[in-house]
């Protein structure tokens, strides 16, 4: 397999090579291992963070979204002067 990479992504990648005194190809395995394993990770978590959310729902455990989007604005110090959809999809 051939892999494209910008002459800037390759000089650091070198050097990270260099510097750890190991082939840049492992090290590009590695990484890229490293990488895809965190992005499975991240999927897993996002569908099981889904399932509990369709679970609760189902169960009947949900507040009204004005007050979710008045505990946000406050906790993240968000503009009051925005509307609850301008919150969800911004101009």
């Amino acid at each position: 397999m051939t892999i494209m990479i910008t002459p800037e992504t390759e000089a650091w990648l070198r050097e990270k090579a260099e510097r750890e005194g190991r082939d840049v190809s492992a090290v590009a395995d590695a990484m890229l291992r490293t990488v895809l394993e965190w992005e499975a990770r991240g999927r897993e978590e996002e569908i099981e963070a889904i399932r509990r959310g369709l679970e609760a729902v189902e169960a009947g455990r949900t507040r009204p979204f004005a007050e979710f989007a008045a505990e946000m604005r406050a906790k993240y110090d968000l503009p009051t002067h925005l509307s609850d959809e301008e919150l969800i999809a911004p101009n």
